[in-house]
């Protein structure tokens, strides 16, 4: 048995246990989604070059580059302005929540979020019916009553005249479990 590559390999996972960091999740809500629009970079660099000829010679140059990369897609200006399309579309729909908790105001953390939805007011939704049941649940019905002949799965509509199940009257007594022994 080679006893060197266990302890190599247990002094391996020893380190990789202590060097390994935790992973964290990523809160990229409201980010920029990625848009770079360019990067520049800075680099020198050192070559020493021998020559192993008849003379001898050493040789030895450095650099300093300039690197610019430019990245192919929309342009910087549309996607700056598609991130913060995005960003005020979701301030429009939390600014509602945060302007009806006035507790977040007093509170330090929440100062910049309260400042961008000052004066936001959300529009309400009038689409939804009063009654607060869904669209399909209403044409469901309405299509149930025009064809009472059918029955529709998940139907939530009770037609009472053909049940087969009958309530029992209000003084109706159920009888008692048989004993156990």
């Amino acid at each position: 048995m080679n006893y060197y590559f266990t302890g190599i390999l247990i002094v391996l996972m020893t380190l990789l246990a202590f060097c390994v960091k935790p992973a964290y999740s990523k809160n990229e809500y409201l980010n920029e989604y990625g848009v770079r629009c360019g990067e520049m970079e800075i680099s020198t660099e050192r070559r020493d070059t021998d020559y192993n000829y008849s003379d001898s010679n050493t040789h030895e140059d450095q650099y300093l580059r300039f690197t610019y990369r430019k990245y192919l897609g929309t342009d910087c200006k549309t996607s700056k302005e598609n991130v913060q399309i995005k960003q005020q579309l979701e301030l429009m729909k939390m600014c509602g929540r945060v302007n009806s908790n006035p507790s977040l105001a007093y509170n330090e953390n929440f100062r910049l979020l309260v400042s961008k939805c000052r004066g936001v007011t959300p529009a309400r939704d009038n689409t939804r019916p009063s009654d607060s049941k869904s669209l399909w649940d209403d044409m469901k019905d309405d299509y149930k009553k025009d064809n009472p002949d059918i029955t529709l799965m998940g139907d939530k509509f009770i037609n009472s005249g053909k049940s087969k199940l009958k309530m029992p009257p209000k003084n109706y007594i159920l009888p008692l479990p048989k004993p156990t022994e």
